[in-house]
């Protein structure tokens, strides 16, 4: 598994000429480094005087947080497999009719599993995003810039996930597959850019 690698293994990996792990598997990892940032900032506040008030909400934030970390560092690998998946229906025998039928039909499914893999990573980074904009002036100030770090690695797990949406999508013979997938990654990245931007603004005007 790429998650149990130590880090410095998995960046000589990444760092290969392998087409596995690749851009998705690190937006899933950008994404789980800024919910598990959430998680350390929902700490921090969780029985501070001044945050007394809002215990509740932050322990219910700290919990999300460690779910979704958990589950963007599961598409780490899954990610990975899923090109995988299309690689391996490329190599399939192609002599009779049947068989170009077969891996012809292997291949569609392998790209939209290709697909759907980080379109699923592109939803939890922008939950990490809608999670860390609530904590904005309910949690410790100390810790703002590190609110503001993981709304910068949500957002780019955002951003890098639908790039992988979208290179893989020409390839899918779907239309209407093709168009709701579509749909979904605009209005995934119109909320994703909105919610990216108020924390952003809201830790730069605060930060000092």
């Amino acid at each position: 598994m790429l998650v149990k690698l130590p880090v410095e293994e998995f960046s000589r990996v990444l760092g290969s000429n392998s087409p596995a792990p690749g851009g998705g598997s690190v937006a899933a990892l950008s994404g789980a480094l800024g919910a598990n940032l959430v998680s350390m900032v929902c700490s921090l506040s969780i029985g501070k005087k001044d945050y007394e008030s809002f215990d509740n909400e932050l322990a219910e934030a700290l919990e999300l947080a460690q779910t979704l970390s958990e589950g963007l560092l599961k598409r780490v690998d899954l990610d990975a497999e899923a090109f995988n998946s299309v690689m391996a229906a490329f190599k399939m025998t192609k002599q009779t009719e049947e068989e170009k039928k077969s891996r012809s039909e292997a291949i569609q499914a392998g790209f939209k599993e290709a697909v759907q893999s980080p379109l699923g990573i592109a939803r939890e980074c922008l939950d990490v995003l809608r999670l860390a904009n609530k904590l904005l002036g309910k949690s410790n100030t100390n810790a703002l810039s590190d609110l503001g770090v993981a709304s910068l690695q949500a957002y780019a797990g955002l951003e890098g996930a639908i790039m992988n949406v979208k290179i893989n999508i020409p390839s899918i013979k779907d239309t209407n597959f093709v168009s709701e997938t579509s749909l979904e990654v605009s209005a995934l990245l119109e909320e994703g850019t909105r919610v990216g931007n108020n924390i952003y603004q809201y830790v730069s005007e605060n930060i000092t």
